[in-house]
């Protein structure tokens, strides 16, 4: 007798015959996402293509590009500048010149910082059915002529 867990028996499939590894997947192959997609998925919408146009580029489907790369397609514009202004900075930092004269036009060009915003106050929750009727119970001998027996 031979013991199931054997190097053998892991060769046979349950009809004795030899098990061989699959070769190719079966079905299509699925779509790899990665650094320089999403990189690329950004500034190919910031120059403006289409939902379409990247997709065939890519070679995958509109809807696989909109699974995988929704906040490429939405931001990619300002992803892409946010990229270039901090190669510009770190550029700066070490003394260009040009990149120097860069960061100035762009902070002259776009003005002063916005106003930070006030947080909101914050909503009072509504009494319950049990509090609501308590302080009516209280004020009810108000503006009456009653008032001055109930008290």
């Amino acid at each position: 007798m031979t013991d199931d867990f054997s190097a053998e028996a892991a060769e046979l499939d349950m009809f004795g015959q030899p098990v061989f590894p699959i070769k190719e997947r079966r079905g299509r192959p699925s779509f790899a996402k990665n650094k320089e997609n999403q990189e690329l998925v950004c500034l190919l919408r910031a120059a403006g293509w289409t939902q379409a146009r990247i997709s065939r580029y890519l070679g995958c489907d509109e809807k696989t590009l909109r699974k995988n790369f929704s906040r490429e397609l939405e931001d990619g514009a300002d992803l892409i500048e946010g990229m270039a202004l901090e190669v510009t900075l770190k550029k700066m930092k070490v003394g260009n010149s040009v990149a120097i004269g860069r960061i100035l036009d762009l902070v002259d060009k776009k003005g002063s910082p916005a106003i930070p915003v006030a947080p909101k106050a914050a909503k009072e929750e509504p009494l319950g059915k049990k509090e609501t009727l308590q302080q009516e119970a209280h004020t009810a001998h108000e503006g009456t002529k009653w008032g001055s027996l109930l008290q």
